[in-house]
């Protein structure tokens, strides 16, 4: 599992981005346990992995900051890394992500969808709560609500994304989740199956 953030007082930069917007700042600073940390897929790895999200969309005018947040789970009566079931993750989207002038584009955002749903499984196997294996998305059901503005007067659209374990059964987790803008108005919906392979690949 990844450490807790550093002091709020000398946070790495992405963190920093965040703490500098007003409703970002209370979503970070709501919970004194809090763990706080950039999205592990944003750092690069020697074979390419995990690629899209550390070198393709991690710019200035693409995806210029993701991090997560989330209450550590308590470990289990037998000592055992507990199960990590919610997160939440604050991204700025730029206009290199636009499909229409403005708009980000519907496969970006499940794109974000799919990545930040993801990180349930993603840390899970990083605490030792679940197995060392692969995991696939089998499928992802967005459903568009409004349109996701790339704002790129001010710099990027900010946005939250909310996800929650809601079942899992053997190797397969369903996660849901929602992406917000400031203000809690719901931008996408996204439901997903995500499943362990029994060999790595």
């Amino acid at each position: 599992m990844p450490p807790q953030h550093p002091p709020l007082t000398d946070p790495h930069p992405e963190v920093a981005h965040f703490l500098s917007l007003p409703w970002c700042r209370h979503l970070l600073t709501a919970s004194p346990t809090l763990t706080i940390h950039p999205c592990i897929t944003r750092t690069p790895k020697p074979h390419h992995e995990e690629a899209l999200m550390a070198t393709t969309l991690n710019s200035p005018r693409t995806i210029s900051a993701f991090v997560l947040f989330y209450e550590p789970p308590p470990p289990t009566t037998t000592g055992t890394p507990g199960m990590l079931t919610s997160l939440s993750a604050l991204l700025t989207l730029g206009p290199l992500l636009n499909g229409w002038r403005g708009l980000c584009h519907g496969g970006a955002i499940m794109t974000v969808l799919d990545e930040v749903l993801g990180q349930i499984p993603a840390l899970n196997r990083a605490s030792g709560a679940l197995p060392d294996r692969t995991t696939l998305t089998a499928y992802l059901n967005t459903r568009f609500e409004a349109p996701v503005r790339t704002d790129e007067d001010v710099g990027g659209k900010t946005v939250v994304v909310r996800a929650r374990l809601t079942r899992r059964e053997g190797r397969k987790m369903w996660i849901e989740g929602a992406m917000e803008e400031e203000g809690g108005r719901v931008l996408a919906r996204a439901e997903a199956l995500f499943v362990q392979i029994k060999e790595k690949l």
